[in-house]
């Protein structure tokens, strides 16, 4: 069993044991999810199986989404006007994001406990998460950027 195959398993499984009954559009949204690196939103994964499923509505995909986000399966990510995008991992991890074409990229870094530990000491608060983004340009509007210059 592949690694998205089990992921999608076991999150299959977590919807069944919060009784959420398993629709054709459900899995098929999950299994997106679970196979898609790019952080998708609601309407691009309407677009990409609106061919699969041509009676679905965005509406089915936003409210699925809720479903997922709801049982922890996906996290929202919100970035001000733009449109939210979903995220399988929801284990803690940070993002790169390209200012050019909006791209979200994961990456990995020891966790910022010691951030937590500090912020909640200054202002007396009591953390319960932290959300870290680095802005950039990916190594894709780079070449197109270079291949302009040149």
């Amino acid at each position: 069993m592949t690694m998205s195959e089990l992921q999608l398993k076991n999150a299959l499984d977590t919807l069944k044991a919060t009784g959420v009954r398993i629709t054709p559009q459900r899995h098929a949204i999950l299994e997106y999810l679970i196979n898609s690196m790019t952080h998708p939103t609601a309407d691009e994964i309407y677009k990409s199986l609106e061919g699969k499923f041509p009676n679905m509505s965005v509406a089915t995909v936003y409210n699925n989404l809720r479903v997922f986000r709801e049982a922890g399966l996906v996290k929202e990510l919100t970035y001000g006007d733009a449109a939210s995008r979903f995220d399988f991992v929801t284990n803690d991890h940070y993002h790169m994001i390209c200012e050019s074409c909006g791209k979200i990229t994961d990456f990995h870094y020891p966790a910022l406990k010691e951030v937590e530990q500090f912020a909640s000491h200054v202002t007396g608060y009591k953390v319960n998460s932290h959300r870290l983004e680095v802005y950039g340009t990916c190594p894709d509007c780079l070449e197109q950027q270079n291949k302009k210059v040149l």
